[in-house]
């Protein structure tokens, strides 16, 4: 007989963006334990544990609830790709986003600001940081009203054309890039257009738009990172307005006379007000600062309120969920543009390479003839298209109405993790122990290309929160009724000898039983994909039948472990990794395949040759070699489009050669 048991309701999320919310389903009785609270239990967890795992998966059913049916994650591209009977692949494809000429001149006009205050010197201050010249050049321009809707002042441009500008905005300055996500996508304006009635609308958004107002979120505190059920910043009514008090932390873009997103405490329950920070620093209010590597151009710092006073009618009120409700739905916003800034940032460091490759000279001959030079090059190409491509497709369905929860945690993982490992082993070692002069893109800039792994949920953490994702529905429809008749009768360790446990197990057990056979006899049809160059095409029927198989081998562990699958974080996030790979296999050939250029169709050819070898424990080929070697001589010649216009530093420490 077949074991089964709730796991799937009992992984815990930490930094996936789910924490706390309300204890109690809309239909659960006040005093009746979730079924995730009684798994914990039984698998002998402690009390405070299992209710804050069981208002974990509270709030990511009101989140969910946001959204219609067919958008859920049940019904997302990931999610059917692994247990539905054949891959979605039309889900999986992308088109170029279409930019309205309004919409393009704000983003022509924003990159010429940029670029002519860098001719000028002036783009940073005296600290380093982002002048408010440059801040205020780009707000006459529209720059921070980019994804403001049209009747509040801004843009209204789609999620698709504003994360593709952020890759282009990011080849001439990540930060400044990074700041219109920060105040469109995780800042104040996603929350008060999402979930503010229209008096709150009209109030905050104009301003928001016009920047008169930039915008920041500040959810971080001391002792909530990862565990956002240990909040501590708390606001008491007090007649018309809240009195705040508590400490915030690690807060971008925060500075005097901005506007903040807070999430605090509200009668026990996570909350957001629309705060406007005062001008100046006062008993009631004042700014933390340390000493922080990353992130150095811009305000990152810490926030003290002592009783600080914020309108009453400030208050966020969500017709689903709680204040963590209005936190997530940005998150997945952020998620997509932090992999697009490291797809303009990559561009910048491959820009940068291919010129020192032709300098330097070793043995009398440049480095850009040498196959390891050539091979990095190639590799960074491949990198690139991979991250264009997951942008093009988790914008686009966000724009179609999906969650998109984990597919943009495929793009901020896989974005993150590519940009640091461009930058330590292919830009990095290419430049050898100049890179660490000051004045050396990345000897200037390493935290900045390290930080985003971090940032956005770190990546470990966010890989089990896809899992969790992935696996809930298969567990609730299958698993937890076998959990709840396991915990009704007393039954820790089931033994399929008992007759009596037999009896009681067998009806719920029969729908697992029969859907396992089911799957393991299921022919495998071949995806309808659509015409692509037969490389490219390889890699995405490769991609479709290795997800099909994902769903046997995880149903599979959620049995062998059982209710200690909760504390198998190496095996989930193995098995949340490997999924993610393929997923982003498929996501890359079929946009490779709609490329135009012929050098980023081999580009991700290079890249899920390499990446399907690693899954399949497999050496690189001599053919693979021949391919990305080919690839980063032609790059180096100059055949990687767009790369004539992104800045090319001043090789440091010149010699004769």
């Amino acid at each position: 007989m077949t074991k089964l048991t709730g796991a799937s309701s009992i992984i815990d999320e930490e930094e996936s963006g789910k924490a706390v919310g309300d204890d109690q389903t809309a239909d659960q009785h006040p005093h009746e334990k979730s079924f995730a609270e009684t798994a914990l239990e039984l698998g002998g967890k402690s009390a405070d544990e299992a209710r804050r795992t069981g208002a974990i998966d509270t709030a990511d059913d009101q989140v969910e609830a946001l959204f219609a049916p067919q958008y859920q994650t049940v019904n997302s591209p990931a999610h059917r790709a692994v247990w539905d009977r054949g891959v979605p692949v039309a889900e999986f494809r992308s088109a170029s986003p279409a930019i309205a000429p309004e919409i393009k001149k704000v983003m022509d006009d924003a990159v010429d600001v940029v670029r002519r205050h860098q001719q000028a010197g002036t783009v940073h201050d005296e600290n380093g940081k982002i002048t408010d010249q440059v801040m205020q050049d780009l707000a006459t321009i529209g720059y921070w009203g980019l994804l403001v809707d049209k009747q509040y002042g801004g843009s209204g441009a789609p999620f698709a054309a504003f994360a593709s500008f952020i890759t282009r905005m990011a080849t001439v300055d990540p930060t400044i890039a990074g700041l219109a996500s920060v105040h469109g996508c995780i800042g104040a304006v996603d929350p008060v257009s999402a979930f503010g009635n229209e008096e709150q609308k009209q109030r905050f958004l104009p301003k928001l738009a016009s920047g008169d107002r930039l915008s920041a979120f500040a959810l971080t505190e001391p002792c909530a990172g990862s565990d956002l059920t240990a909040l501590r910043t708390e606001a008491v009514l007090d007649g018309n307005q809240y009195l705040v008090t508590g400490e915030k932390l690690f807060i971008t873009n925060v500075t005097l006379g901005r506007t903040v997103g807070l999430v605090c405490l509200i009668d026990g329950k996570p909350s957001v007000l629309v705060v406007d920070l005062p001008q100046q620093e006062s008993e009631q209010f004042r700014l933390k600062k340390y000493g922080l590597w990353a992130l150095k151009h811009t305000h990152n710092q810490g926030m003290v309120f002592n009783r600080f006073p914020v309108p009453a009618e400030n208050l966020l009120t969500p017709a689903k969920g709680d204040g963590l409700t209005v936190a997530y739905h940005g998150l997945n916003l952020g998620r997509v543009s932090l992999c697009a800034n490291a797809a303009g940032a990559m561009r910048g460091m491959l820009a940068n390479m291919i010129p020192w490759s032709h300098y330097r000279v070793t043995y009398s001959e440049p480095i850009a003839k040498r196959e390891l030079v050539e091979r990095r090059m190639g590799e960074l190409a491949g990198l690139i298209v991979a991250s264009d491509a997951l942008v093009a497709w988790c914008a686009e369905l966000i724009d179609k109405g999906y969650r998109g929860e984990m597919e943009c945690v495929v793009a901020k993982i896989f974005g993150s993790e590519a940009q640091k490992h461009a930058a330590i082993e292919l830009f990095m070692k290419t430049h050898g122990g100049r890179s660490f002069l000051r004045g050396h893109m990345f000897g200037d800039n390493v935290h900045e290309f390290l930080a985003p792994c971090i940032y956005e949920g770190e990546g470990e953490m966010l890989a089990m929160a896809f899992f969790k994702s992935l696996v809930k529905h298969h567990g609730k429809t299958f698993f937890e009724p076998v959990g709840k008749v396991l915990a009704a009768a007393g039954i820790k360790k089931p033994n399929p000898l008992n007759p009596t446990h037999v009896m009681k197990l067998a009806p719920v057990a029969w729908p697992y039983a029969k859907w396992l056979i089911g799957r393991r006899l299921m022919f495998a049809s071949a995806p309808e994909l659509p015409q692509m160059p037969s490389e490219l095409r390889r890699h995405a029927e490769y991609a479709c039948e290795q997800l099909q198989k994902m769903a046997v081998e995880i149903s599979g562990t959620m049995s062998k472990f059982q209710l200690a699958l909760a504390d198998r974080q190496c095996r989930m996030a193995e098995l949340s990794t490997r999924c993610q790979t393929l997923i982003t296999v498929l996501a890359t050939s079929l946009y490779a395949a709609r490329q135009p250029d012929e050098v980023l169709r081999v580009a991700a050819d290079a890249f899920c040759q390499k990446e399907i070898a690693r899954l399949a424990s497999e050496r690189a080929t001599n053919s693979y070699y021949r391919r990305v070697t080919d690839l980063g001589g032609q790059i180096a010649a100059g055949g990687f489009p767009g790369l004539d216009e992104i800045q090319q530093f001043d090789i440091l420490m010149p010699y004769e050669q």
